[in-house]
């Protein structure tokens, strides 16, 4: 594609999405690179309960299919690859592609999310895909009528717990702390579980090896108060956080120490580069939902929309 577009997105989740939206009613014939998970993390969602108007709670996938149909029917154009690298030293910028493929646009949205974050511990590398995984909708289904547990204390990490305590025996919440991050809804749900014995919280605690046979998962080792317990158990899943996925970004715009874009320096979405713009999950570095994705999605095409307009 040797043309030069007036807006690029990269990446497919609500911020990407609603990006494309409001770039097409602009009458800027954006093209959206979907990236390796198309989609987006939202695809591995069971059940989305705070969606305004949607109180049949969809699943996460079916959501992000009907974006996906809304943007292309006003015009999006979609490419399946993945960015490699970028260069946006000049006024107009270049994409690099996995395919080989050089896009050149005037304006670039960043729409890029996060990626599930681990642990880092050897064993849990060791039995990724044997029984550690991080997606609960993805991977419940192997689990069924056995004994898994679930890593975290935010609203996810929840979520994966009640989806898994309908499919598994026993759920183990395993959290660092005594508090939770998680909506007060979800922990009331799981606390009503609890008493029917179908969750246990292991609370002030940390995940110091993951057991195994050498080929699959068998259980974990926690330490709480100075104290080890092994818990018998065939799967573990994760759900402490996500890192943001802008390796292709580095050195060419502002990022903080954690990889998360820098935003807001002349306009809300705006980069430390001219013409790049970011929205979503890797450059939220406080709310990191679904409807505040798409939100910021909407500000970037509105900001992209303006930039392109003061250069005419």
């Amino acid at each position: 594609m040797s043309e030069i577009l007036n807006t690029l997105i990269i990446g497919s989740g609500p911020a990407g999405y609603t990006a494309a939206i409001y770039a097409c009613r602009a009458q800027l014939e954006p093209v959206l690179v979907c990236g390796s998970e198309v989609g987006g993390q939202l695809t591995t969602t069971p059940e989305i309960e705070n969606w305004p108007s949607r109180f049949d709670a969809p699943d996460g996938f079916s959501l992000m299919q009907d974006m996906s149909k809304h943007a292309e029917k006003l015009g999006t154009k979609f490419i399946y690859d993945e960015v490699v690298k970028t260069d946006f030293s000049k006024n107009v910028k270049e994409v690099y592609l996995s395919s080989g493929t050089v896009l050149k646009a005037k304006t670039v949205i960043i729409a890029t999310g996060a990626k599930a974050r681990y642990l880092g511990l050897e064993s849990e590398t060791k039995y990724k895909g044997k029984g550690v995984s991080a997606c609960a909708t993805c991977d419940g289904f192997f689990f069924r009528g056995k004994e898994v547990a679930v890593v975290g204390g935010g609203s996810a990490a929840f979520i994966e717990a009640l989806y898994l305590a309908n499919l598994c025996s026993k759920v183990y919440l395993i959290h660092r702390r005594a508090e939770f991050r998680a909506e007060k809804v979800l922990v009331d749900r799981l606390r009503k579980l609890e008493i029917e014995g179908k969750v246990e919280f292991v609370l002030n605690a940390n995940i110091k090896e993951i057991l195994g046979d050498g080929n699959l998962v068998n259980g974990v080792r926690v330490e709480s108060n100075g104290q080890n317990r092994d818990i018998a158990l065939s799967g573990v899943f994760m759900a402490i956080g996500h890192e943001p996925s802008t390796k292709p970004f580095a050195g060419q715009i502002e990022l903080y120490d954690d990889g998360t874009v820098k935003t807001g320096f002349t306009s809300e979405t705006s980069t430390s580069v001219a013409g790049v713009f970011a929205a979503g999950d890797c450059s939220d570095r406080v709310y990191r939902q679904a409807i505040t994705s798409a939100g910021q999605g909407c500000k970037a095409a509105l900001d992209a929309e303006k930039y392109l307009q003061s250069k005419l």
